[in-house]
């Protein structure tokens, strides 16, 4: 019993900091993308051909591939405009998996695209990375 009391006492604490690192993560895409960097948000993806992003356009795998998709979309800094992200909602799917939902906006000179995403995180030995990104 008293074992049981302790993971009990651990647990949450383990969860907090795990969340802490993937809020991180997106903190860190944030001021890439911000930046015009997006090979510095790419840091926070997979690199391997397992990668999934399913988007408006369908799904893509790949690292790589992803990485070209963004630099057609997002070719300039001012078409990439300023990216906020919101209503971040952190599932731990046990101790190397969590789901995270969220909402996105880009500001820009002339619109205001915005839509939310699914994003499935896996701890790897350098970190929390995205692994699946389900974005509309």
């Amino acid at each position: 019993m008293k074992k049981l009391f302790y993971l009990m006492l651990f647990f949450p604490t383990l969860f907090f900091a795990q969340e802490k690192d993937i809020l991180k993560v997106l903190e860190n895409q944030q001021i890439s993308w911000n930046s015009g960097d997006l090979e510095g948000f790419m840091n926070g993806y997979w690199n391997s051909d397992s990668l999934v992003f399913i988007g408006s356009k369908g799904a893509t795998f790949g690292w790589k591939n992803t990485l070209d998709n963004y630099k057609k979309s997002y070719p300039t800094k001012e078409k990439m405009g300023i990216l906020e992200f919101s209503d971040l909602k952190i599932k731990m799917l046990g101790k190397n998996y969590a789901s995270v939902f969220g909402k996105w906006k880009l500001t820009r000179e002339n619109d205001i695209p915005n839509g939310i995403y699914t994003l499935i995180f896996q701890k790897f030995k350098d970190g929390w990375k995205i692994i699946q990104d389900h974005t509309e």
